[in-house]
């Protein structure tokens, strides 16, 4: 019995490792299909992620070209625009200039004919003071004559009621009747 103590384990052991041994492969077998298995579905996954990123990069390449041309012709129109205006600010102030320029000169023209119709204004007005001052004179004068030649008729009036030669000579005495 001593020996059945030593053979029994024995050859259960060496059942058991053959049995080990046959799982073992078969296990082995299992375990690399499945690492191939999990290997394929590895490598799917990676293609499709790095087609799902070259595909994301092309999109997000092409939405930056389309935004990129977008600020582009945005600012070349703000650039056009600015340009535009400031042709036209210049053209502006080149007509405002001329115009200016234009106004000055009729400003010069009118101040000219300003100062030329005072003074006209102003010899109208002492001509009509002096034409004024002239009939008032005459005027004075006239009177003048005419109180003189009144005095003179009042002086000629009296000297001829005052002389003897206009005095009538007094009657003679009516005949005696006869």
């Amino acid at each position: 019995m001593k020996r059945s103590y030593y053979i029994v384990p024995v050859i259960l052991l060496a059942l058991f490792g053959g049995l080990y041994w046959q799982h073992m492969g078969e296990m082995t077998t299992k375990a690399n299909e499945l690492k191939a298995k999990n290997l394929r579905i590895k490598a799917e996954e990676d293609a499709k992620k790095q087609e799902a990123e070259r595909k994301a990069r092309e999109d997000a390449d092409k939405r930056i070209a389309v935004r990129e041309a977008e600020e582009k012709k945005k600012e070349d129109d703000k650039e056009a625009k600015k340009k535009a205006d400031i042709e036209k600010i210049i053209a502006d102030t080149k007509r405002f200039n001329a115009q200016l320029a234009d106004f000055t000169k009729q400003a010069a023209t009118l101040d000219k004919e300003l100062i030329a119709l005072r003074a006209e204004k102003e010899k109208l007005g002492r001509d009509s003071f002096d034409m004024a001052k002239k009939v008032e004179l005459a005027m004075v004068d006239k009177r003048t004559a005419e109180f003189q030649v009144q005095r003179m008729a009042d002086m000629v009036a009296k000297r001829a009621s005052d002389s003897t030669m206009t005095k009538l000579p007094t009657p003679p005495p009516a005949p005696a009747a006869k």
